[in-house]
């Protein structure tokens, strides 16, 4: 379904299993993020009130989920480190196009959003099968669930809204791209690390 080129190796589950502070710290600043990047979507597109409103809906449902992580993070006695930087997503971000036409830039914002979430879902179910903490396994497929809603509303509302892009077309570049760039990742843990 998410159309990825390559799947992360069950054993990263180990890995993040190895450090849960880590990868927890990791995945309460993504949910964070992904909040941010809903936020500057509505920001930057006032003119469609229907993503609008779904926006809104996913950053107030990406908080949840930070809070949830929080609250995991406080349960078990660990503490919620600092923000580091996203390699991964720092790489996406310089594949999407520049100076291009605004619907051009508005569309590839989506599809960066619908690839985070699409290789996010990934990581949530190839910890959700591996790890064997049984309260996070479920906590983990829970989420995989609604990042794979996330990554299926950002693809819809970018071939809704191209006026100047042809989706799939696009959609297949990124994909592409993605599959080479993920071949340096899953060896550390964090989310997309």
């Amino acid at each position: 379904m998410l159309g990825l080129k390559l799947l992360t190796d069950p054993r990263w589950a180990n890995i993040a299993e190895s450090n849960l502070e880590d990868i927890l710290t990791d995945h309460a600043w993504c949910e964070q993020k992904a909040a941010a990047n809903a936020l500057y979507i509505i920001t930057n597109n006032p003119e469609h009130i229907e993503l609008i409103q779904k926006m809104a809906e996913i950053a107030m449902e990406e908080m949840d989920h930070f809070n949830q992580v929080i609250d995991i993070i406080k349960q078990r006695g660990y503490t919620l480190g600092r923000e580091k930087r996203d390699d991964y997503v720092n790489q996406l971000a310089k594949f999407m196009k520049k100076n291009a036409s605004r619907n051009t830039s508005f569309i590839d914002r989506l599809l960066f959003a619908a690839m985070i979430e699409a290789r996010s879902c990934e990581r949530f179910k190839v910890l959700s099968q591996n790890i064997t903490d049984k309260e996070l396994a479920k906590f983990y497929y829970d989420l995989m669930v609604s990042e794979a809603t996330h990554y299926t509303t950002f693809l819809g509302f970018a071939r809704k809204y191209a006026e100047d892009v042809d989706v799939e077309k696009r959609w297949a570049e990124w994909l592409e791209f993605e599959g080479e760039l993920i071949q340096s990742y899953g060896k550390s843990e964090t989310i997309h690390g």
